[in-house]
């Protein structure tokens, strides 16, 4: 597996249909991005932040040259911390290491950067699989809001993880 710059033009429509219910697209985007994911509303929202944070989209890609994953990272440069966001694999490949592998290899592009200390990421505690996940990784709980997001009838809390550089 590899990493690259997400290409809207050449990846949207393959990742487009990842996430099938507006439950979950709420659980991955926290209503950034509309449902269903429209392309135009991507561009628009990678751009905003891009020019707000320095996000840059990114994907996965196996050796054989299919996209089997996503996420946009950025580098605070005040705290010399990433952020990890909109994770999402395709569901062709959930549960396989997949994942797993996308996030150690963002990690290690992360921390080959000598000023990143520390990369973190938000997960809704709700999302009881993603957060397991990433506590497998390696991420640590810093700190949860509760009720921090509102969906439908339900209120979510908000978790705040951070993997620290391996000195």
């Amino acid at each position: 597996m590899k990493i690259r710059e997400f290409e809207i033009d050449n990846d949207f429509d393959i990742i487009k249909d990842w996430i099938t219910d507006e439950r979950t697209h709420a659980m991955w985007s926290a209503n950034h991005l509309i449902y269903p994911l429209d392309k135009d509303n991507l561009c628009k929202v990678l751009s905003e932040i891009k020019e707000m944070f320095g996000d840059k989209a990114f994907v996965a890609v196996t050796d054989e040259g299919s996209v089997v994953g996503f996420y946009c990272y950025s580098l605070n440069n005040t705290t010399n911390e990433g952020m990890l966001k909109f994770v999402v694999v395709s569901p062709q490949v959930r549960g396989k290491g997949v994942a797993g592998e996308m996030i150690k290899l963002a990690l290690k592009e992360a921390f080959d950067n000598p000023d990143a200390n520390a990369v973190h990421l938000n997960v809704f505690p709700e999302n009881i699989r993603a957060k397991k996940f990433y506590e497998k990784i390696g991420f640590k709980e810093r700190r949860t809001d509760e009720n921090a997001f509102m969906f439908k009838d339900e209120a979510w809390g908000r978790c705040n993880m951070v993997i620290s550089k391996l000195l």
